[in-house]
């Protein structure tokens, strides 16, 4: 049973560590900042891909540090996720994030994850978050592409004038919520 609980976070407000430089290093951070180009990350390693300094260019909060892994990098972050091919640096990663009571990922680590990065579907302002509990993320990744092959263009337009009859409506929350409700009921 999957008891994980689902959030969308304000990465854009958080303070993100990477540990790892790699081909992984590469796949978390292409997709943080996918989702949340404004981010403030520090990403920490020894050795650094040219796919990654390239991506130091374009986003001016993404702070790249070729050094081996230290505590000292701990220091004010709000979320960390470790994807370094040593498993005892990762270990490590985690045993000091837990220490700071940090919350972290590392990946390919179901174990020492205090969290999982959802593989995403994204249409305009619509974004759909999609978990196997850690058990699959190729699945997700393909149940994501279907996802994103059957949702319309056109939901963003759906979604806008939805907030613009949300915003004329009358009445306390109860009622505000039967109406939108009755409105969508079209789109069962």
């Amino acid at each position: 049973m999957n008891t994980l609980f689902p959030i969308f976070v304000k990465a854009e407000q958080l303070h993100v560590l990477i540990v790892g430089g790699g081909y992984v290093g590469l796949e978390k951070l292409t997709a943080l900042l996918a989702n949340s180009p404004d981010a403030r990350v520090t990403l920490v390693a020894p050795e650094i891909r040219e796919e990654i300094r390239d991506m130091d260019l374009q986003f001016p909060k993404l702070q790249l540090i070729q050094e081996p892994y230290h505590e000292l990098y701990l220091s004010d972050k709000d979320l960390v996720i470790a994807g370094t091919n040593d498993k005892r640096v990762n270990l490590q990663v985690h045993d000091d994030c837990k220490r700071h009571r940090i919350l972290v990922n590392v990946a390919d680590t179901p174990d020492l994850c205090d969290f999982y990065l959802s593989s995403v579907v994204k249409k305009g302002d619509l974004k759909i978050a999609i978990s196997t509990n850690g058990k699959s993320p190729t699945f997700a990744k393909r149940f994501r592409e279907v996802l994103e092959d059957i949702l319309p263009d056109s939901l963003q337009e759906t979604l806008d004038n939805l907030t613009a009859i949300r915003k004329q409506l009358k009445g306390d929350f109860v009622q505000k919520m039967e109406k939108l409700n009755e409105i969508t009921k079209v789109l069962r």
